[in-house]
């Protein structure tokens, strides 16, 4: 008789399961703090749960390191992969709602080292269902619309209000959508500017081979300054501007604010965009070109219909690695009065609220995120043509 072959252990899906069980056993799922900076207790799930939900969430779980660990049909990795994270979400729901005194305004309950593990775990499986499925570009930016809609559905339905995060929010609802506009603007607008005078100058370092090495060594060089040096070199300049011409701190011109970090920004942002501009008109096929030469096309022509289409795939490669770098280091220019989602985590550093450092923390990650899988899509897409 033949012996039935027991299915292969998945190595990724058996190190979830291992560090699953560990968050659930060792780490407290929730910290309850009686207010905002005091110290918290650490809470398990067996301290909020009623036996039937926790029963259910355990389930759950234990479902899902399963199918982690012997399915290897992608899409049913997916599927139980978002069930755990709905139940993950729906737990510490009733973990705010549960240990959150009725009208108290005061106490705070934080998601725990065990909830983070858990989410992050899921979040791989989740990824790695997704990297096996292979979905195409207009797929990946659906699935990405998707998972916002319904996170945005979640948290205003009020299920987290009484969350420590949502607290944070709900007194700073104003300021956030504020340095929320800021953020996206500083990252934006300094990419904007670095592309209209990078492409040229990417362009020239392509016909004018000799200008190349000291034109990308002098950005390289830029490149290797600190972001937190060279905001403080700019304060120097742009402050005497200042106090020289009354009209320039009219306009915003000043050793801090948002002057200094647009130009940080825009500094930064130009090796990136003025190298893959030359590495891509590089590429471009010189039988193309003379092709286009012979049809009797000018220089100019040559460059806006066969050169700068064939290597814009690579050239959008290097405005995606600006945007995200760009949406990091907006960050960090909070501590020169530039605003944005910096702001907040700064200042939770500073009183140790570690709510308000996440409020600030948690949209930073997800719109680099988010820029990132859009633009990966987009060049996916032209590539695609470009067969």
């Amino acid at each position: 008789m033949s012996q039935r072959r027991l299915p292969a252990l998945d190595p990724l899906g058996a190190l979830l399961s291992a560090i699953g069980v560990a968050a659930l056993v060792f780490l407290p799922f929730v910290v309850f703090k009686a207010n905002r900076v005091v110290p918290g207790e650490a809470r398990t799930l067996l301290e909020f749960l009623p036996a039937g939900p926790l029963l259910a969430f355990d389930l759950m779980l234990a479902v899902a390191a399963g199918t982690a660990l012997f399915v290897a049909n992608a899409r049913w990795r997916l599927a139980v992969a978002l069930l755990g994270v709905i139940a993950v979400a729906m737990a510490v729901a009733a973990a705010g709602n549960a240990l959150t005194p009725p009208g108290n305004k005061v106490v705070r309950v934080a998601p725990g080292a065990g909830f983070w593990v858990l989410l992050i775990a899921l979040g791989l499986m989740t990824t790695d269902a997704i990297t096996r499925l292979r979905p195409g570009p207009a797929m990946r930016v659906l699935l990405l619309a998707l998972f916002a809609a319904a996170a945005g559905l979640a948290f205003a339905s009020g299920a987290f209000d009484h969350l420590s995060i949502m607290r944070e929010y709900a007194v700073n609802s104003d300021r956030f959508a504020r340095e929320a506009r800021q953020h996206v603007l500083l990252a934006f607008g300094s990419l904007a500017a670095a592309v209209v005078v990078a492409l040229p100058v990417g362009i020239l370092c392509h016909r004018i081979p000799r200008i190349r090495a000291g034109v990308i060594g002098t950005l390289n060089l830029i490149q290797t300054i600190p972001s937190i040096a060279l905001f403080g070199i700019l304060m120097a300049p742009l402050g005497a501007l200042a106090a020289a011409f009354p009209w320039a701190a009219e306009h915003g011109i000043r050793g801090i604010g948002t002057a200094p970090a647009v130009v940080a920004l825009f500094l930064y942002s130009l090796l990136p965009v003025v190298a893959n501009t030359v590495v891509g008109l590089a590429r471009v096929s010189p039988a193309a070109v003379d092709a286009a030469r012979g049809m009797g096309l000018t220089t100019r022509q040559i460059l806006a219909h066969i050169e700068i289409p064939l290597a814009l795939p690579v050239i959008l490669t290097g405005i995606r690695i600006v945007l995200v770098q760009n949406i990091g280091l907006v960050t960090v220019a909070a501590l020169i009065g530039g605003g944005g989602f910096g702001a907040f985590v700064f200042q939770g550093i500073g009183q140790t609220a570690m709510d308000l450092v996440l409020l600030g923390a948690i949209p930073i990650v997800m719109l680099a995120f988010s820029s990132a899988v859009v633009l990966d899509a987009l060049v996916d897409l032209m590539n695609r043509a470009a067969r």
